[in-house]
């Protein structure tokens, strides 16, 4: 896991930008506290930069941008690659000779196997630009699933790419503009979706992409989707489940550094760790983020479980008094802003404290087992929403209605009835903030003189059952655009790695061929029978989503918080989670005004296979 930033350009004259590209590492140093590094082609088209945080071979063998061939290919990568030893076998094999016991040179020696295809051959979580000298061009790739972030900036003469957007920003060669539709797009959904950024001139790789650069174009193609179809019988289901997660667990454990676990007292993160515990030569440990007195803690549950698995047990508590710093640091680690990440953030922190890099997360279970309560509501409010459509004028003016109700909720359901009754329309008043009008009023505050170039397109629904089709939106748009960015920007702002079992690509082929009516029982109850070693004091929980109990922290301790933000906003805010989303995105601009980059001095050395 790491940092990686680059410079391409169409007409030589990398070294001269050198500097910049040191800018952009420097931005990244938080991601790799173990190393840096810095390369630059032999005719000056490309410069890569690198922060190391080491986890396979951390011997100086491993370091980044890593060459092979006397610097015929030359990569620049984030991520881990699970299945790298099963490759290494099949390219030593084809005679490949390997100098270092890294991952990242399978990613070289399969590039020089398999070409660009070699994407489709990783198993794993990854990020990376892969130089090409003798073809002159730089393939980017990004993981299935989106688990690790790729930024770019691209016109005729230069791509410059990085792991964050401030990084990108760093360069000094990305313009500053803000994108209204992104600022629009985020006021609606909590997150920025990909491929936009915040910023006009910045966009981000999709999750399951490739880009192939040269010559000053940039060419993108998918080379993975999601697929529901069902392949797999109910009788074998749990079975089917059973050896995928065994097979996941244990590869996400390679490393040579010791892995943990975030444990909290629900069935995603205890399944792991029964497996865990039940592997042959692998040891862990668990950590939980509790909150006092609140219903949401479940610190209890979470060590009654570590006891019964025979696991360390570390725990991070969070009040309202700790809790405050810890959001002024949320606000200032984040990469874009959105209304997660502060729990990853308060347990990366503890695991860091204990020297841990490497932590398994449950992220991707609920929306592979209907977890949430949004794949069952979502289908249902879609169908009770078609049969309204026939209302015509008075379903839309039931909507006018309710749109001016003090209730968020209200308002954002009297939305949908003035859109066509499509099911990825209900899933946005189900997972939105604010209502379409509303953004706009807030975009229109806030970037004075912005254009808002969007228009609603409703999703197709390819998918075998409706409840098929929300789980793919869950992935897709809520896990994808939140959940795994705020994952990456807050568990790299302290150096840990955050490996997600549940999204192994082979472990979501499997499950995403079991039926609807069997994947999405009640309760988890396929992922309960696929791993019995569960203990009935979690498996009988009912589902708990986490959340902080920021209402009540906003009458006591974080009182004033939100009020300036509040005050100068020309929206009705009411709910802390939308004070949140304005708050958070005001305290983005502004950083963005107050950090505008000025290039200075060198920070690298200008020179090929230049390291620290």
């Amino acid at each position: 896991m790491c940092g990686i930033a680059g410079i391409l350009t169409a007409n030589g004259g990398a070294s001269g930008l050198a500097d910049r590209a040191g800018l952009m590492e420097a931005a990244l140093a938080h991601r790799g506290p173990d190393g840096r590094g810095a390369w630059i082609s032999r005719r000056e088209s490309a410069v890569f930069t690198h922060r190391r945080l080491a986890i396979i071979d951390p011997s100086p063998a491993g370091r980044q941008p890593m060459s092979i061939d006397d610097g015929r290919l030359t990569i620049t990568f984030n991520g881990e690659i699970y299945n790298f030893m099963e490759l290494r076998r099949e390219l030593e094999a084809r005679g490949a000779v390997f100098q270092s016991g890294a991952d990242t040179e399978v990613i070289l020696r399969a590039y020089d196997a398999f070409g660009e295809r070699c994407v489709e051959r990783l198993r794993g979580m990854f990020a990376f630009a892969l130089w090409d000298e003798r073809a002159q061009l730089c393939l980017l790739a990004r993981d299935r699933f989106g688990i690790k972030p790729l930024y770019y900036s691209h016109d005729r003469e230069r791509l410059v790419f990085a792991s964050e957007l401030r990084a990108l920003c760093a360069s000094g060669l990305v313009p500053q503009a803000v994108d209204a539709t992104a600022v629009y797009e985020y006021l609606r959904a909590g997150s920025v979706p990909e491929p936009m950024t915040l910023l006009a001139g910045a966009r981000c790789l999709e999750a399951g992409h490739l880009a192939i650069w040269s010559a000053g174009e940039l060419q993108r193609r998918p080379y993975f989707d999601l697929s529901f179809e069902p392949a797999i019988t109910p009788d074998d289901a749990p079975a089917r489940t059973r050896d995928a997660l065994i097979d996941s667990v244990q590869h996400h454990f390679v490393g040579d550094v010791p892995v943990g676990i975030f444990l909290s007292g629900g069935v995603d993160s205890t399944a792991l760790l029964a497996i865990a515990s039940r592997l042959d030569g692998i040891e862990t440990r668990a950590m939980t983020m509790a909150l006092p007195d609140t219903d949401a803690n479940e610190v209890q549950l979470a060590r009654r479980t570590a006891d019964h698995f025979g696991v360390r047990h570390d725990v991070c508590e969070v009040s309202a008094g700790s809790a405050r710093p810890l959001f002024d640091e949320y606000i200032r680690v984040m990469d874009q802003p959105s209304i997660d990440g502060m729990n990853t953030l308060a347990v990366s922190k503890l695991a860091q404290s204990h020297g841990m890099k490497v932590m398994l997360s449950g992220v991707g279970a609920d929306e592979l087992f209907g977890g949430y309560p949004s794949v069952r509501a979502v289908a249902t409010f879609t169908a009770w929403n078609r049969r309204l459509a026939s209302a015509g004028a008075l379903r839309r003016v039931t909507g006018k209605v309710l749109e001016a109700m003090p209730d968020p909720r209200w308002r954002r359901i009297g939305d949908l009835l003035g859109r066509p009754p499509a099911l990825s329309a209900s899933y946005e008043a189900f997972r939105g903030i604010f209502t379409r009008a509303e953004a706009r009023t807030l975009t229109q505050h806030l970037v004075p003189g912005g254009t808002i170039a969007t228009q609603d397109v409703e999703t197709a629904e390819q998918d075998p059952t409706p409840e098929d089709a929300v789980c793919r939106l869950e992935m897709t748009r809520y896990m994808r655009n939140q959940l795994l960015r705020d994952a990456d920007a807050m568990s790299m702002a302290h150096g840990v790695e955050v490996r997600l079992p549940y999204l192994d690509s082979r472990f979501v082929e499997t499950v995403t061929a079991i039926p609807a009516g069997e994947r999405l029982s009640a309760s988890k109850s396929l992922l309960v029978s696929a791993v019995p070693e569960i203990p009935a004091w979690v498996a009988s929980q009912p589902k708990r989503g986490f959340m902080f109990p920021v209402e009540s922290w906003l009458s006591g301790t974080w009182q004033g918080v939100f009020d300036e933000t509040d005050a100068r906003t020309p929206v009705p805010l009411r709910t802390w989670y939308r004070k949140w989303c304005v708050h958070a995105l005001e305290s983005w601009l502004r950083r963005m005004r107050d950090t505008a980059p000025r290039p200075s001095a060198a920070v690298i050395g200008a020179g090929r296979g230049v390291h620290g």
